[in-house]
C-alpha cells in the first residue's frame, strides 16, 4: 500500500510564533517547507485561519492563499495543500481563479482542501456571516460544483440556493487534468461525508481508531447511495505529531506547559488519538490506522516552529513505510 505524509508549515495559528518579529517568524515558516521538501515528505500544508486559538491573540499568522503562493515559489517538488480552505470567507469563483492560479505558478502541485468553516470568532471578527451548520454546508456543496466547473468548462453559469454566476471564466485553467486533487475535511455524518461522496478525491477526518473507522464505514453507504466507488476516495486523517527517542522525553513533554492537548484533553485520550511517541510507537499507530483505511497522514508537528520532530519523523518513521 502506498502511504502519504504531509507536513504542515507553521503559521502562527496555534501561537508557535508567540512574541515572535513577523519577519523572523516567515523566515521560519518557509525553512520549514523547505526542510520538508528535502526530507522527502509527500506535501506541506497550511490552515485557512485568521485568529490564534484557543483564543484570540496579538500574534502573527499568516494568510493561507498568500502564504500558498510564496510557498509555491519557494519550492520545487513538494505538493502544496490546505487542511482545510474555508468556503465562507472568499466566494467560490474567486477561488476558483486563487486555485487554478496556484496551479500553474507551482507546476501543477495543488491539493485542494476545503471545508466548511466552524471558528465563530473569525466570522464575528471579519464580518461574515456564521449562519448555520446548514447554510454553511449548502454553501460548501454549491461552492465545490462552482470551482469544479470553473476549473474544466470554458465559463460558468450557476444558479443556486447561495451562489449565482453568469458567464463566469477561470483562465488559466489549472495544469493537472482532470482537475486538482479536492479533498474535504470534516467528519459531519449526514451532510459533509455525503458531499465527499458526491465530490471528493480524498476524505479528511480525524478520530481514534474506532471512530476514524466508523466514519469509513458511513463514507461507504454514502458512497453506495450516490454510486461512488469508496475505494475512488483516499482517506486521509490529520493529527498531532510529537516524536522523541525516547518515552522517558515524551512523558516530560506531555506533563510540561507546552505539552499535550491545546484544548485540555487528558494525556490518555489524547495520544490515542494522535501520533505521540517514540519513533516506534509512532510507526505502530500509523500501522494501526493503515489497517482501518487510512493511507495519508497529514501532521501539525506540536514542537513547531522547532524541526526536531519533523526530521525525526522523516529519519525515523517514514522509512518503515517506504
Amino acid at each position: 500500500m502506498s502511504v502519504g505524509f504531509g507536513a504542515f508549515v507553521p503559521q502562527g495559528w496555534k501561537t508557535e510564533y508567540a512574541g515572535t518579529d513577523p519577519q523572523d517568524a516567515w523566515g521560519k515558516s518557509r525553512a520549514v517547507a523547505l526542510a520538508a521538501e528535502s526530507l522527502g515528505y509527500d506535501s506541506i500544508w497550511v490552515y485557512d485561519h485568521f485568529h490564534t486559538i484557543p483564543r484570540p491573540t496579538q500574534e502573527p499568522v499568516f494568510e493561507c492563499w498568500t502564504t500558498m503562493a510564496a510557498l509555491a515559489e519557494a519550492t520545487e517538488r513538494i505538493r502544496l495543500g490546505q487542511m482545510v480552505g474555508c468556503m465562507s470567507y472568499r466566494n467560490p469563483a474567486l477561488l476558483a481563479k486563487i486555485t487554478s492560479n496556484i496551479d500553474v505558478i507551482s507546476g501543477g502541485r495543488l491539493d485542494w482542501g476545503i471545508g466548511a468553516g466552524w471558528y465563530h470568532h473569525e466570522y464575528n471578527g471579519y464580518g461574515f456571516d456564521f449562519g448555520t451548520a446548514g447554510s454553511r454546508l449548502k454553501a460548501l456543496r454549491e461552492g465545490v460544483e462552482v470551482v469544479k466547473s470553473m476549473w474544466t468548462q470554458p465559463s460558468t453559469s450557476y444558479s443556486g440556493a447561495v451562489f449565482t454566476l453568469e458567464d463566469a471564466r477561470c483562465d488559466p485553467k489549472p495544469i493537472q487534468q482532470p482537475h486538482p486533487p479536492i479533498w474535504i475535511g470534516g467528519g459531519g455524518e449526514k451532510v459533509t461525508l455525503r458531499i465527499v461522496a458526491e465530490h471528493a478525491d480524498w476524505s479528511n477526518f480525524g478520530g481514534k481508531y474506532h471512530e476514524f473507522e466508523a466514519k469509513c464505514e458511513i463514507l461507504k453507504g454514502h458512497c453506495e447511495v450516490v454510486g461512488r466507488d469508496y475505494d475512488e476516495i483516499g482517506k486521509s486523517i490529520h493529527q498531532d505529531c510529537f516524536v522523541r527517542e525516547t518515552e522517558a522525553e515524551v512523558e516530560e513533554w506531555l506533563g510540561s506547559a507546552d505539552g499535550g492537548s491545546m484544548w485540555g484533553e487528558p494525556a490518555e485520550s489524547y495520544t490515542a488519538g494522535n501520533l505521540i511517541g517514540t519513533p516506534g510507537q509512532v510507526a505502530e499507530r500509523i500501522r494501526g490506522y493503515l489497517d482501518i483505511g487510512a493511507s495519508y497522514f497529514v501532521l501539525w508537528f506540536r514542537d513547531f516552529p522547532s524541526a526536531e520532530s519533523l526530521e525525526l519523523f522523516a529519519s525515523k518513521v517514514i522509512p518503515e513505510f517506504r
